[in-house]
């Protein structure tokens, strides 16, 4: 029997629950379930769901007035911490904890993935310069003596 929260294998909501949100047009971080949407589609009250916000947990946008607004990123993660929790047995601040380390890990991610673009733009420059320079010019080019380091004393010859 499944009740609210339940999934099936593959992470799909169990029959008669909603998917709203997977809905298609609706951005990934966009604020859009209020409080009792957000707690009805993660199978949660929504004291729950204060509560995960004063702790940190899930941190949902605001409107002007104040209200919470969660997108379908933090419904997704509402389930996530339910099933940390309820599946695996992890205590509030370990879930926190792997939701900080995931985040880091994440820009961690997107900072490398920026790199690499930067080092293949560079890597891409460096040999359309190298290809610049003429074939002629670079049979002018004569390898430079590294600096030496010795010292050279000069005496005068005297009577001269």
């Amino acid at each position: 029997m499944t009740g609210p929260g339940t999934t099936l294998p593959g992470g799909r909501p169990a029959a008669g629950q909603h998917e709203h949100a997977a809905r298609p047009g609706v951005a990934e971080d966009a604020p859009v379930f209020v409080i009792s949407v957000a707690a009805e589609l993660a199978g949660m009250h929504a004291q729950t769901l204060r509560q995960y916000d004063r702790l940190g947990l899930v941190s949902p946008g605001r409107t002007p007035g104040g209200g919470r607004r969660y997108s379908p990123r933090d419904v997704a993660l509402l389930r996530e911490v339910q099933r940390l929790s309820q599946e695996d047995g992890v205590n509030l601040a370990g879930i926190k904890r792997i939701i900080d380390l995931e985040s880091r890990v994440e820009a961690l991610q997107a900072r490398v993935h920026e790199l690499l673009e930067e080092l293949e733009i560079a890597e891409s420059r460096r040999i359309a310069a190298e290809a610049a320079v003429s074939a002629t010019y670079r049979r002018d080019l004569v390898p430079m003596r590294p600096a030496s380091s010795a010292l050279v004393v000069w005496r005068p010859r005297d009577g001269r």
